[in-house]
């Protein structure tokens, strides 16, 4: 009877973790190469997210010319009825890296900034949006030496890129207030896959 009761606890425990660790995985938002919208859309929880990579025209692409600048987007707009705070903390170290794929390897190649908040008094400000209202952050790839896009810094630039395969990805956790209220959007994992030709 003993054995019994521990075999149905360990059983149970066993469904309990593999239940928690279902619900945990991230959710992936993947653009490739040739899709026909360039630009990765999810409405999640009442807020409209996008992230893409814009040309020299500004226009959001996949596919580039060899060594054109391009710069990262990544925005969020409030469809939510009341004013929302989002905390700044969504944007990471690994936020924009580029990744290169070269015969089955994949090199990192950096992030087009050296740092974030460096020179911003008081540090991290949170993005306070109204209905409707729209916040974000945008970095090109190759940046004139110690230009600080906010909340970016570029001590050095980035090369420019040459003919190939690459993608950018980044996990999300989104984390704001209503009324002091506290919401997450958490394991969202966006990526963009990408070509110089």
């Amino acid at each position: 009877m003993k054995t019994s009761a521990i075999n149905l606890v360990s059983f149970i425990f066993f469904i309990s973790i593999m239940l928690f660790s279902s619900c945990q995985k991230d959710e992936i938002y993947e653009l490739e190469i040739n899709d026909e919208n360039p630009v990765i859309e999810k409405t999640i929880n009442g807020i409209d997210f996008k992230f893409c990579l814009l040309n020299e025209k500004g226009e959001p692409a996949t596919i580039f010319e060899e060594e054109e600048n391009f710069t990262f987007q990544f925005t969020f707009q409030n469809n939510l009825e009341d004013l929302i705070t989002v905390n700044t903390s969504f944007v990471t170290n690994n936020f924009f890296e580029v990744t290169q794929r070269n015969n089955g390897q994949n090199i990192d190649l950096g992030k087009p900034y050296t740092g974030i908040w460096c020179e911003y008094v008081g540090g991290p400000k949170n993005f306070v949006l109204t209905p409707n209202a729209i916040g974000g952050v945008q970095c090109p790839w190759v940046t004139s030496g110690g230009e600080n896009i906010h909340p970016f810094c570029a001590s050095e630039s980035r090369e420019a890129l040459n003919s190939g395969t690459y993608f950018t990805q980044f996990d999300l956790n989104f984390q704001y207030t209503i009324y002091g209220k506290e919401f997450k959007i958490n394991n969202k994992n966006f990526k963009i896959n990408f070509e110089f030709n």
